[in-house]
């Protein structure tokens, strides 16, 4: 059926939903189609379904991730089934795109653990309803195939077609070893679209080689192809690089209401439009305008107490901008500075020396996690970005007394406070 055969009501409401859906979005390939299927859901009272793959590699996902869990919220919002595939079995391989190495193998256990990990916080983005949710794991159906049904699948694609693809030109031309079971994983991608006969899939940009992988073998097995929808991948805290946790520019869907709003506040202004655009559901003119005649401390607020909210809710987002103004505008310390009490038995791990009773500045840093390692406590340390007891200290090798009587007060950056004491 043609979308101009459509009654009037039917077109409307899929010209509606493919505004809503446009919105921060790369590409979508194609509109056409994208508005063809919206009108046949509406029309026929039939849900879409809309599949986003996640393989939990990593123990907890940042905003970074939820741009793309947002579209699927937004199409979830519009009345649309959501299918997240937990990639089970995908994460044995680990998808190549963007990668310069073969990514390690990871165990069944740590793969499990993720997974759960991804679940739970999935569900501050989506709707976890059973009407609006469903969630399949692909070791279903890539656990089950045969040898000979891996061949017909890699029978899909040519070895020239896979060598198109930027992370591997570059590692073939440099010499470095690509896997053929990496070759695999845009086919394995691909085989969760037919199984599921999914509508539409969501990825970011560097996923649209896979995302359209899926479209051909669906179209090859006699299914209607997916429609392809493409998010940008999210700018990290320092206004230059894609956010991660590797290059310490994330904000952690966990993170606690004063980091999350904090952590907010430090971006650069230019990124602001577009983490409204890609976090929130805020009105985008009404953002303009704002950026446009406001200060940019007031809008960056706003988007601040915006997305702490989300994570968290108003109130803590309220507080965490209350504790934010006391701090940084005020110049006072926070309401709920965090205790770290270092027992007896861990002083050791603190370089104490007992003659002088004092231990080692960057340990005590570590300890109180303030920073990962010793290494990048002595880089605070030595950028000025450390206070004891109000005090700077820049010496990376400083060390400070070993009180029993009385806490320190340890200041590590703008956001990290810490009363530390030292227990008997």
């Amino acid at each position: 059926m043609e979308f101009t055969d459509y009654p009037q009501a039917v077109r409307d409401e899929a010209e509606r939903q493919l505004a809503v859906l446009r919105r921060g979005t790369v590409e979508i390939y194609t509109e056409d189609d994208l508005r063809a299927k919206l009108a046949a859901a509406i029309h026929e009272k039939r849900p879409l379904r809309v599949k986003l793959g996640m393989d939990p590699t990593a123990p907890d996902i940042h905003l970074g991730h939820t741009v793309v869990m947002g579209k699927m919220r937004q199409f979830q919002d519009l009345g649309h089934k959501a299918v997240l595939i937990i990639g089970d079995y995908t994460a044995r391989v680990g998808d190549p795109t963007g990668q310069d190495h073969t990514r390690p193998v990871l165990s069944d256990d740590q793969i499990r653990e993720h997974a759960q990990t991804y679940l739970e916080q999935a569900g501050k983005v989506l709707d976890l309803s059973d009407e609006r949710l469903e969630i399949r794991s692909n070791s279903e159906w890539l656990a089950e195939l045969t040898f000979a049904d891996v061949l017909r699948l890699a029978a899909q694609i040519t070895v020239a077609r896979m060598l198109e693809r930027d992370s591997f030109e570059r590692r073939y031309k440099a010499g470095i070893p690509i896997g053929i079971h990496e070759f695999l994983y845009p086919l394995m991608q691909a085989q969760d679209s037919l199984e599921i006969a999914a509508h539409v899939e969501l990825g970011g940009t560097d996923q649209t080689f896979n995302c359209l992988a899926g479209s051909e073998l669906q179209k090859s097995h006699g299914q209607d192809a997916q429609v392809v929808l493409t998010m940008p991948l999210l700018v990290g805290l320092d206004g230059t690089q894609k956010m991660s946790k590797s290059k310490g520019n994330y904000v952690g869907v966990t993170d606690s209401p004063k980091d999350m709003f904090g952590k907010v506040m430090s971006i650069p202004d230019g990124l602001m439009l577009n983490y409204f655009t890609l976090l929130t559901t805020e009105p985008l003119d009404e953002v303009r305008a704002l950026i446009d005649s406001g200060h940019p401390r007031d809008v960056k607020e706003r988007l601040a107490r915006t997305i702490t909210a989300r994570y968290h809710d108003k109130a803590a987002a309220d507080q965490a901008a209350d504790d934010f103004r006391r701090v940084f505008t005020e110049n006072e310390k926070p309401s709920d500075i965090p205790t770290v009490d270092i027992p007896r038995a861990a002083w050791e791990r603190l370089h104490w020396e007992p003659e002088s009773s004092t231990v080692g500045l960057a340990s005590v840093i570590r300890h109180a996690g303030c920073a990962s390692t010793n290494s990048e406590a002595m880089r605070l340390i030595k950028q000025g970005a450390v206070r004891v007891n109000d005090q700077v200290l820049d010496d990376p090798q400083a060390r400070i007394p070993l009180q029993t009587s009385a806490s320190t007060l340890l200041q590590v950056g703008k956001r990290k406070w810490r009363n530390i004491t030292f227990g008997t």
